[in-house]
C-alpha cells in the first residue's frame, strides 16, 4: 500500500537535498541517452546505414549541453495559492479590548 502523502499547507518548494535528487536523476538520464546515441551511431555505422549515424552523433554532441542546463535549472515553481484581498484590505488580529470596542459601536 502506498505511503499517503503530506497535505501542503505552505507555498514553500521541494527541500534543497530533493531537488538535487531529482537533478541528477535527470542528469544520468541525459547521459545514458548520450551513451545510446553515440553506440547506435557506432552500429548504425557499421551496419552501411549512412543518414542515422550523422543524426545520432549530432544527438550526442548536443546532449552534454542540454544534460548541464537542465541540472542546474533549480526548481522555481511553487503551489502558489494567492489570496484575495477583500475590499477592506486584509483582515488583521485585534486585541480582546479593541474587538470589545468594536463591538459596542456595532461595526461587528
Amino acid at each position: 500500500m502506498a505511503k499517503a502523502q503530506p497535505i501542503r499547507i505552505t507555498t514553500a518548494g521541494r527541500s534543497r537535498a530533493e531537488d538535487i535528487a531529482i537533478r541528477q536523476k535527470r542528469y544520468a538520464i541525459s547521459m545514458s541517452i548520450r551513451s545510446l546515441c553515440f553506440i547506435g551511431a557506432v552500429i548504425a555505422g557499421l551496419a552501411g546505414i549512412g543518414w542515422l549515424w550523422p543524426i545520432l552523433i549530432a544527438g550526442a554532441l548536443v546532449l552534454p549541453y542540454l544534460a548541464v542546463v537542465m541540472a542546474n535549472a533549480a526548481n522555481t515553481k511553487s503551489d502558489e495559492m494567492n489570496l484575495i484581498d477583500s475590499p477592506y484590505g486584509r483582515p488583521q488580529l485585534t486585541s480582546g479590548r479593541e474587538q470589545h470596542e468594536l463591538h459596542e459601536k456595532g461595526e461587528l
